[in-house]
């Protein structure tokens, strides 16, 4: 099985003082260790992440991240077409949720067929994902 990691579950391990941190920690050291599970996220979700932790919680944070959370992690890199799409899609909607970002995210699922995301953004589910934890 594959699970798409998103940055609001990246941030939630980072934040000790965040609310769904310690839902987050213990999902990724129980069903996140399984080994047939894959936890593949994109190279923008990355950027998105460590933008966030450096503004919020500052460079150790990122060190933490980069260091340790990411190379757990199959990371995919968003080709030409895949970001044309999520473009199409974000600004067809006219609205800013879900984010560019999230978008990526939603057409990389899609195209991979992954139905499962580690993420604590609503946005997944109204996407018709299942979100873990």
């Amino acid at each position: 099985m594959r699970a798409f990691v998103d940055s609001s579950a990246l941030f939630a391990l980072l934040d000790e003082d965040d609310q769904r941190h310690r839902d987050a920690m213990a999902w990724l050291a129980g069903p996140g260790q399984d080994p047939d599970v894959i936890l593949v996220s994109h190279n923008y979700v990355i950027i998105e992440s460590a933008a966030l932790a450096v503004r919020r919680l500052g460079i150790d944070a990122v060190r933490v991240l980069l260091n340790a959370f990411v190379p757990a992690l199959s990371v995919l890199y968003v080709d030409e077409h895949l970001h044309l799409s999520a473009v199409s899609a974000y600004l067809g909607a006219g609205a800013r949720r879900p984010s560019l970002v999230d978008r990526v995210s939603f057409e990389m699922m899609r195209s991979l067929g992954i139905s499962a995301a580690f993420a604590f953004d609503r946005d997944f589910q109204a996407q018709g994902f299942t979100t873990v934890p």
